[in-house]
């Protein structure tokens, strides 16, 4: 629509979100006790420039679920990069345990220690979901034995990478979202605009700002979406990043710090990236100290 900006939209996304639950004439809360989650990666989100967007109402989907469950930051103990970033975040474990140590040195995650695997084997296949889409073509591989994800790939009901366009994986997701709505899931989405934008422009450019937006708009869509299929209130959403950016900077060496927001009514605590797969298991109902091998961390709910 000529003449509306990203921020403009992202803040009509919101409001309709508010006029559609004012029409349905009850506020629409998480659950204690949740059936489904979503983890939405946003690839190169630094934590000091998401707090200023939401300083300036910039972010009011990623506001609104901070305000129904809370946000805190993430530390990431290892290499700033994709691979081991999302890998620490999708395992529960260290580079060292994981296999991926770098960008550059990818191992085959061992079968069985991702969060896909481990809801599979525990809920069963044909009792849970389980679905990734991821916007980067090179990172989160699975198609091959060699590739970091196939193990996951194979155990999951979707796993798809590659898709190169944030917008299609929120398009994908909902679409997934309508055909899984009976059944209880676990879905993982991976945004990479920041990431392309901080390399190609600077963290402290426009574009990077644009694109923490156009996350914020597509979380929205992903929440919209789940509201209207009524699957909201047995939802939760956590959304945080594989690592950060240096400050003004086109690359993150050493960016360490992000975040993670959620709707989830336990709130969460500050932690560091292997403590979120254990978080997901943990409420969804497994009793993540019987876990093998042990977790390099506990669950974030308070």
């Amino acid at each position: 629509m000529s003449g509306v900006s990203q921020s403009d939209t992202s803040l009509l996304c919101a409001l309709a979100l508010v006029l559609w639950t004012a029409a349905t004439g009850c506020a629409i809360q998480p659950a204690e006790k949740p059936s489904n989650i979503v983890l939405i990666g946003w690839d190169g989100a630094q934590h000091e420039h998401v707090k200023e967007c939401l300083g300036r109402n910039e972010l009011p989907n990623l506001k609104m679920l901070a305000s129904e469950g809370g946000m805190e930051e993430i530390m990431v103990h290892g290499q700033t990069e994709t691979e081991p970033g999302f890998a620490r975040i999708l395992t529960g474990y260290k580079s060292e345990t994981n296999r991926v140590l770098s960008n550059s040195n990818v191992g085959v995650i061992p079968k069985g220690y991702t969060v896909f695997e481990r809801l599979e084997n525990h809920f069963g296949a044909e009792n849970f979901v389980t679905i990734a889409l991821v916007a980067k073509g090179h990172r989160l591989n699975s198609s091959t034995p060699e590739k970091p994800y196939y193990n996951a790939g194979q155990a999951a009901d979707v796993f798809r990478n590659g898709i190169l366009d944030d917008k299609k994986v929120a398009s994908e997701a909902s679409a997934l979202l309508e055909k899984y709505k009976d059944r209880p899931f676990f879905m993982f989405l991976q945004f990479a605009s920041p990431d392309t934008c901080g390399h190609s422009c600077g963290e402290n450019s426009a574009e990077y700002n644009d694109a923490l937006i156009l996350c914020d708009k597509l979380t929205g869509d992903v929440i919209f979406k789940l509201k209207e299929l009524g699957i909201y209130e047995k939802t939760i959403i956590y959304v945080t990043a594989d690592h950060g950016f240096d400050e003004g900077q086109k690359g993150h060496s050493y960016a360490p710090y992000v975040f993670i927001t959620t709707n989830d009514p336990r709130g969460v605590r500050p932690g560091v990236q292997t403590e979120i797969t254990p978080t997901i298991l943990d409420r969804l109902g497994i009793d993540t100290d019987k876990i093998e091998p042990p977790y390099d961390g506990k669950p974030l709910t308070k």
